[in-house]
């Protein structure tokens, strides 16, 4: 089979796998639930992803490559706006790749996860030999500082155009606006379809305040 077939037919089960992983989650997941769905034997199915966790990690993969290109897409509408605008895009870029992808949100989440708790995946002993194995993961460590990388280069612009304050720290505050972001994912996950998650406050409403704070903490360098 050449590579555009095999491309076409990996992409297949990996959609199959996602609606799978997004019925029952990733521990509840079975291989042979994953080949039915795609229309194929579980032979088949191993033939493409020797394990659930390669799986996975293409999920991943597939939700960062998207990330990244809403970010790219983010930055492209912001080009002839302050640089502080483009951070604040940037932020809300996530929050609504996190409102409206739960899956690619959580998968994410994992991975950053595995990353931290691997000290940046160079503690093997606490990897599984899957995730070693696994191509998509490889793939992931190449991709996976972009969004940083991205924020980081906005926030410079906007120290340079006179929008952010100059001394604010680009890594520090990429890594604060990153926090905000995934605590909103984190209760975006938990809320499901609701937009009055807990304690009937409105998802908008707090969704609008972080952003808030990241302008405030961005242009005046404190709260």
């Amino acid at each position: 089979m050449n590579i555009a077939k095999r491309n076409i037919k990996e992409n297949a089960i990996v959609v199959a796998a996602e609606s799978v992983f997004a019925k029952v989650g990733f521990k509840n997941a079975k291989m042979e639930d994953i080949a039915q769905e795609a229309g194929i034997t579980k032979v088949t199915l191993y033939s493409y992803f020797q394990s659930k966790e390669n799986l996975y990690m293409a999920i991943t993969y597939k939700a960062l490559q998207s990330l990244n290109d809403s970010y790219y897409q983010t930055l492209d509408d912001n080009k002839s706006n302050s640089g502080l605008e483009g951070v604040v895009a940037l932020i809300s870029t996530f929050m609504t790749f996190g409102e409206s992808n739960y899956l690619y949100s959580e998968a994410l989440l994992d991975y950053f996860g595995l990353v931290r708790s691997t000290a940046l995946g160079k503690d093997e002993a606490k990897l599984t030999d899957a995730i070693k194995e696994s191509i998509y993961y490889m793939k992931l460590q190449d991709i996976h500082n972009l969004p940083f990388k991205l924020t980081v280069k906005e926030i410079q612009r906007g120290i340079a155009d006179g929008s952010i304050h100059p001394d604010v720290d680009p890594m520090f505050h990429t890594l604060n606006g990153w926090m905000m972001s995934i605590g909103y994912v984190k209760v975006i996950s938990s809320s499901g379809t609701s937009t009055m998650p807990l304690f009937n406050v409105s998802l908008p409403d707090l969704k609008a305040y972080n952003l808030k704070i990241a302008r405030t903490m961005l242009k005046e360098n404190k709260i």
